[in-house]
């Protein structure tokens, strides 16, 4: 859930079932997880966000206490074991203050498919050499800047052209043209937020329609990489940093901020939002963030902000 409850009043909550994966995400679907944990629901006022995809369900109050969090013991981690036997994401969140006024994504493996700098290096041919030093950053293994130089300085003297190929592969993630162009009609303002180059950053949030991106900037000279990046670059603090950075100029509050990313860069951003959202998150994630969509593309933060298919717009 967005945050756990800590006073003395019963906890509401609003649990949210959804899928792309499952064509059969139905209020009886969601009755049969919930009584796996042994949790009531007003079934009878049951909201359909998605025929056969995301369902809205208001819980029963519960007492206090309850443990929402990410521990395996909480509510939330059981919810997520049942809907996972189905290949369906199950969240909690307050149903106070859902709709978020501040959207910021990852860009690699969040807003399109893959590591653009893993496709740099698979189209030198060097993937054996880099790949592993990616997939250890992502864990939270090695100090994102560390990795990132060590990776870079492989691919020195390489054409840049690499960045253009790397580029033209990239596919967006389903959904991502969808979540950004909803919540810029709903009144959001909607940031693209990555580690990774903004010669590829700069053209993903045009297509997708984000208001402005951050990202790193390769070092270029006479069409050759370098292999370095303008300092300082941008990490997981910086992330946390914009976070930041958006809510003042905005008036609001990290509570009214959504955020979505994937590996271990993005955790203290994911941290600080309301709503912080895994996707597809590397194991550091997932056992630190409440919030996961591990069965849903990018529309399932639509669903945990409450809208239904008929608001989506993608024009």
């Amino acid at each position: 859930m967005s945050r756990p409850g800590k006073g003395r009043e019963p906890l509401h909550q609003t649990a949210i079932f959804s899928s792309s994966a499952h064509a059969d995400v139905t209020p009886d679907v969601a009755r049969r997880i919930l009584a796996n944990v042994g949790i009531t629901a007003d079934f009878a006022n049951a909201r359909i966000l998605a025929d056969g995809r995301a369902v809205d369900i208001a819980l029963a109050d519960m007492p206090p206490g309850t443990e929402t969090g990410t521990g395996t013991g909480s509510l939330a981690a059981q919810l997520r074991k049942a809907g996972d036997a189905l290949h369906i994401d199950v969240n909690l969140v307050l149903p106070d203050n859902r709709r978020k006024r501040l959207l910021i994504a990852d860009m690699d493996s969040t807003v399109i498919t893959t590591e653009s700098l893993d496709d740099m290096a698979r189209i030198a041919g060097m993937e054996k050499d880099i790949l592993p030093i990616t997939a250890r950053a992502m864990r939270g293994e090695l100090d994102f800047e560390q990795a990132l130089d060590a990776r870079l300085a492989l691919l020195a003297g390489q054409p840049a052209q690499l960045v253009d190929d790397a580029l033209d592969e990239a596919e967006l993630t389903p959904g991502a043209v969808t979540l950004v162009r909803t919540m810029r009609a709903a009144g959001a303002a909607c940031y693209l937020v990555s580690g990774g180059f903004t010669a590829i950053t700069g053209p993903v949030a045009a297509q997708c329609g984000f208001h402005g991106t951050h990202a790193n900037h390769l070092e270029i000279e006479d069409g050759v990489l370098l292999g370095t990046v303008r300092k300082p670059v941008l990490d997981r603090d910086s992330k946390a940093h914009y976070l930041a950075h958006y809510c003042a100029s905005l008036g609001i509050t990290a509570e009214d901020a959504a955020c979505i990313g994937d590996g271990a860069n993005d955790l203290a951003m994911l941290q600080a939002a309301g709503f912080g959202v895994a996707f597809q998150g590397k194991p550091l994630l997932r056992e630190q963030v409440t919030l996961q969509m591990n069965h849903t593309d990018l529309t399932g933060l639509l669903y945990l902000q409450g809208f239904t298919e008929a608001e989506f717009t993608s024009g």
